[in-house]
């Protein structure tokens, strides 16, 4: 079982930066694919980035390449998201979401375990 909570959202203005967190429960976060994924209004979910469990492999989503950086602190049992030159398309609620199956995938549906997400709100 894992338990996963994020933070750092907030309300920016168009160009701002935020670092999104996650934190994860449990002795083998470092065995975890994780993920971040963001949902906004009338939207699905969708893929925003992930990494292995090691960090040495990540994939970012075309929206969001170049733009945002996933990393990991497995000592810290954590995760994060560097969002740099944030647009209004990118307000959303954005999830944390932990895999088991050792790969990254792109679908919500194949992960097993997710945070309450945490707010960003992007104004131009």
């Amino acid at each position: 079982q894992v338990q996963l909570v994020e933070s750092g959202g907030g309300s920016v203005q168009a160009g701002g930066s935020l670092r999104l967190s996650c934190a994860a429960s449990g002795r083998t976060f470092n065995t975890y694919v994780m993920g971040w994924f963001r949902q906004a209004p009338g939207k699905e979910r969708e893929f925003v980035a992930g990494i292995r469990g090691s960090g040495d492999i990540t994939t970012y989503a075309d929206s969001v390449k170049g733009r945002f950086t996933i990393s990991r602190d497995n000592a810290k049992n954590t995760m994060y998201l560097q969002m740099n030159s944030l647009k209004p398309e990118d307000s959303a609620l954005y999830y944390c979401a932990a895999d088991s199956r050792g790969r990254i995938n792109w679908s919500s549906r194949l992960y097993d375990y997710w945070g309450q997400g945490t707010q960003v709100t992007v104004s131009s």
